[in-house]
C-alpha cells in the first residue's frame, strides 16, 4: 500500500502576511506553494519552505490566473488553495470551483466579501442589523430616506474595514454623490448611522463550529480613526461579562448563518448607544489586521494564523484539536509616525510584551491579568503617542496592507 502523499497548498496573497500559516502547513509536512503579486518579489516571505513562488502582474485578468494555475496543476495535485487576504478570495474561489478542490465557493465566498450580501444573509437568519437599503432602486432609497432617520453611511459593497465610506446628513446629499457615482452606484449600500461603541471577535472555526473566540473592543471606532486620524487601541473584554457573552451567542449564529465551515473569522458588531443593543457590521474570513492577531496569541495563547493553518490541513478529518487557551488580558496600540522608525523605549512598563517594528508606524502590544489594566494603560498610551508620535495623513480609497 502506497504511503499517503504529503498535501499539496496553493496559498494567495496580494499582500504581505501570512507568514506563519505557511511556515506552519510546512510543520504539518506539506507541500506550500505562493502566489503573490509582482509588487512583492522581494518581501519577507518563507523562502526556505515554499516549494515555489509565482508572481503576478498588476491588472492581470482573472481568467490568465486560472490559466497559469490549471497549468500548474498539470504537475502538481493541488489540494488546498487558501486566500491569506481577502481581496484575493474571488480569485481563490474561482479557483476552487475550475479544478473542484474543496473549500468556500463563490455563493459562500460572497457572504465574508459582500457587505450587502452578508446584511441580508444575517437578517434572514435572526442577527440584528443596521436598517440598510441596496443602492439598486431608487423609489426605495427614497423610501428608505423618509422612513429611516439619518444620518446614514454609504458604504462600498466589497471593500475592508472604513475604506471609502461617506458619510450622508441630510437626504439632499446622497443624490450628487449617486450621479457622480453613476454605473458604479450599485457597487455600495446605504446604512443607518449607528452611534456607538465597535467590538470584535475572532474566531477559529472548524467544521462549522466556532471552536475559539475571542472579544475585544476598540477604544476609537475604526471609522473615525481611518477617516479622522488618531491613534488606534483594541483591548480584550471582560471574559464572563455581558458584552462577553452576548457577543459569543451572536458571533456563533452569525458563522452559522454565513456557512463558514473551516477557518478563522474576523467580525465587528457595535453596541448602540440609543438602545444598547449589538447589531452585526461585517465579517470577513480572514485573521484581522492591525496586529489583532498579536494581540489574541498575548492573551490567550492562540496564534490565529497557526490555528488557521493547522485547521485547512485537517481538512474536516477529525484530527484537529485546539490547544490549551490562556485567560489572560491584552491590548494593541497603534499610529502613524512622524519618525522612521520611532522609538517606544520609554514605554516601560512590564506589560509591554511586543514592540511592533514597521516603518513611519509606532506600536505596542500590552498583556495583564488585570481585565482593567490593560485599557487603562492604552488610554494613557494614547495620549502619550499623540504628543510623541503621530501623523495622519488623508483617508485612503484603498487599503495598503
Amino acid at each position: 500500500m502506497p504511503e499517503p502523499r504529503a498535501l499539496t497548498l496553493l496559498c494567495i496573497t496580494t499582500y504581505e502576511k501570512g507568514q506563519e500559516f505557511m511556515r506552519e502547513c510546512k510543520r504539518l509536512g506539506c507541500r506550500v506553494f505562493l502566489l503573490t503579486a509582482e509588487k512583492l518579489r522581494n518581501a519577507d516571505w518563507p523562502r526556505e519552505i515554499l516549494e515555489d513562488m509565482f508572481y503576478l502582474p498588476a491588472e492581470i485578468p482573472l481568467s490568465d490566473i486560472v490559466q497559469a494555475v490549471t497549468h500548474l496543476a498539470r504537475t502538481h495535485k493541488i489540494d488546498r488553495i487558501v486566500a491569506l487576504d481577502e481581496y484575493d478570495m474571488e480569485t481563490a474561489s474561482t479557483l476552487r470551483e475550475h479544478l473542484r478542490v474543496p473549500g468556500m465557493g463563490l455563493t459562500t465566498m460572497r457572504y465574508f466579501r459582500d457587505k450587502l450580501a452578508m446584511r441580508m444573509r444575517a437578517l434572514d437568519r435572526g442577527v440584528r442589523v443596521p436598517d440598510f437599503v441596496p443602492v439598486f432602486n431608487h423609489a426605495d432609497i427614497r423610501y428608505y430616506l423618509e422612513h429611516v432617520p439619518g444620518p446614514w453611511v454609504l458604504k462600498p459593497r466589497q471593500e475592508a474595514s472604513a475604506i471609502g465610506i461617506k458619510k450622508i446628513h441630510v437626504a439632499d446629499e446622497l443624490w450628487p454623490i449617486l450621479e457622480q457615482l453613476g454605473d458604479k452606484q450599485s457597487i455600495y449600500l446605504l446604512e443607518k448611522f449607528v452611534p456607538g461603541d465597535v467590538y470584535h471577535v475572532d474566531s477559529v472555526v472548524c467544521e462549522n463550529e466556532v471552536i475559539f473566540a475571542n472579544v475585544s473592543k476598540y477604544g476609537k471606532p475604526p471609522m473615525n480613526v481611518a477617516q479622522g486620524g488618531g491613534v488606534f487601541t483594541t483591548f480584550t473584554v471582560p471574559r464572563g461579562s455581558d458584552a462577553d457573552a452576548a457577543l459569543r451567542q451572536i458571533n456563533r449564529d452569525l458563522i452559522a448563518a454565513l456557512g463558514l465551515v473551516r477557518g478563522v473569522a474576523h467580525a465587528e458588531f457595535i453596541q448602540a448607544h440609543a438602545d444598547g443593543h449589538f447589531y452585526f457590521l461585517e465579517c470577513a474570513a480572514r485573521v484581522g489586521g492591525a496586529y489583532i492577531n498579536e494581540m489574541v496569541e498575548a492573551a490567550t495563547g492562540i496564534n490565529l494564523w497557526r490555528e488557521w493553518a493547522r485547521v485547512e490541513v485537517a481538512g474536516g478529518d477529525g484530527s484537529y484539536t485546539l490547544p490549551p487557551v490562556q485567560t489572560d488580558y491584552a491590548g494593541v496600540i497603534l499610529s502613524l509616525a512622524r519618525q522612521d522608525d520611532p522609538d517606544t523605549s520609554g514605554y516601560n512598563d512590564p506589560e509591554v510584551v511586543v514592540r511592533i517594528k514597521k516603518h513611519h508606524h509606532a506600536g505596542l502590544v500590552v498583556r495583564s491579568t488585570d481585565p482593567q489594566r490593560v485599557p487603562a494603560l492604552l488610554e494613557v498610551y494614547a495620549r502619550r503617542f499623540a504628543q510623541e508620535f503621530l501623523a495622519v495623513e488623508p483617508p485612503r480609497e484603498k487599503p495598503t496592507s
